[in-house]
């Protein structure tokens, strides 16, 4: 819960650790968590060639996963966010919206 600092001139003042461990427990509560699981290389290309096929990216099979590949490598990982972000990056530089 959120204090003000009038709060802290009337008491003894706010434990930074304390404000920490209240906004955790409440997220752990309330907030909603997302995963981003790592896939293997052909789950990793196969959404790549999903997202491509549904907001209509083209290009040549073999360029696409050159490109996808030294994406996933120089992001450190593959997962279902890093492919979106692949694919968000892709078709700004062919100028076509992703916009769901």
């Amino acid at each position: 819960m959120p204090r003000d600092m009038i709060d802290n001139e009337r008491q003894q003042g706010i434990n930074p650790s304390e404000a920490v461990e209240e906004k955790v427990s409440l997220s752990d509560r309330f907030g909603l968590w997302l995963g981003f699981h790592p896939c293997t290389q052909d789950e990793f290309l196969q959404m790549i060639e999903g997202y491509c096929g549904q907001f209509g990216i083209s290009m040549p099979a073999d360029e696409l996963r050159a490109e996808a590949i030294e994406w996933q490598q120089t992001r450190g990982g593959r997962s279902g966010r890093v492919a979106w972000q692949f694919v968000t990056d892709l078709a700004g530089r062919h100028g076509v919206s992703v916009a769901l």
